[in-house]
């Protein structure tokens, strides 16, 4: 009926905020207050799409989340999820880390900045549920 968004971030505020909006557009919304709980409620959950902060119980923690989604053999049937990264760091992955190789290894599909620009979240979030994300 609808597709289904996890929403890992330990800024309880962001996410009340961001389930609201979602859940009145019609998703579903689970949320995660951790990378490690996160990971655990992809396994349970089964997103359509995975909403991801970077810096939670660690300034790294999200992209450490990217990293299991994308090369860890327990997460090999959710590494299509698409991945938006949301965070107050102005900088994106590749921004970040220009001359790092292994950029690939942590980059989401995409990166969005807090405050959110809720119009363009909604249209992506669309966007990447209507490319084949099949739906409940």
């Amino acid at each position: 009926m609808c597709a289904k968004v996890l929403l890992i971030d330990d800024d309880r505020d962001f996410r009340t905020s961001v389930k609201s909006l979602l859940e009145s557009s019609g998703y579903q919304v689970a949320e995660a207050d951790s990378g490690h709980a996160g990971l655990l409620k992809v396994l349970e959950y089964k997103p359509h799409v995975i909403v991801l902060d970077i810096m939670m119980e660690s300034s790294t923690e999200g992209y450490g989340v990217t990293y299991a989604l994308k090369y860890l053999d327990e997460y090999a049937e959710f590494r299509g999820i698409p991945v938006f990264m949301v965070s107050s760091i102005k900088e994106s992955p590749d921004e970040r880390f220009p001359m790092s190789a292994e950029v690939e290894m942590i980059r989401p599909d995409r990166y969005l900045t807090k405050p959110l620009d809720i119009p363009r979240f909604l249209q992506l979030l669309e966007k990447a549920v209507a490319s084949g994300v099949a739906t409940d």
